[in-house]
């Protein structure tokens, strides 16, 4: 049995994997997720006005947020025996071609349970200026048993 659970404490960081979208990374997403939203591939189209808002071209799709927070999340995790469970974010601003943006998560709360042991953490996702992309809360388990998920 793991004991990392018992070396959690509030205020733990974690830093994950820098990743920066081209043009193909975006694309391959849209055919990876069947996602075909002209704001991720038509430059044409982003040329345009979206009410008050233009993008100067193409954005990466905002679930690339969900995933370079979950490579972050399982990269710590699975090492220490313990699996995400849940993960909500919300997009604050487009990331674009040429961005670099890194995910990190804090450790906010822990708790044992009879059952298993939790971790919440507070996450978000910032660019190369400091600008947070996309913010939000994860939940982590390490179970009592190896392998008792």
């Amino acid at each position: 049995m793991s004991n990392a659970f018992d070396t959690l404490k509030p205020g733990l960081t974690i830093e994950g994997t820098p990743f920066s979208p081209t043009r193909e990374t975006i694309r391959d997403f849209c055919e990876a997720s069947l996602d075909y939203n002209p704001l991720h591939w038509d430059d044409e189209y982003m040329k345009g006005d979206f009410g008050r808002t233009n993008f100067g071209g193409i954005i990466m799709h905002g679930m690339n947020n969900f995933g370079v927070i979950t490579k972050m999340l399982t990269d710590w995790l699975y090492p220490l025996g313990g699996m995400q469970r849940r993960l909500e974010t919300r997009w604050k601003i487009p990331v674009k071609p040429g961005d670099t943006i890194t995910p990190t998560a804090t450790v906010s709360a822990v708790q044992a349970t009879k059952k298993s042991r939790w971790a919440t953490l507070t996450v978000q996702v910032a660019n190369q200026r400091g600008e947070i992309v996309a913010a939000g809360e994860a939940m982590v388990e390490f179970p009592h048993e190896l392998g008792a998920a």
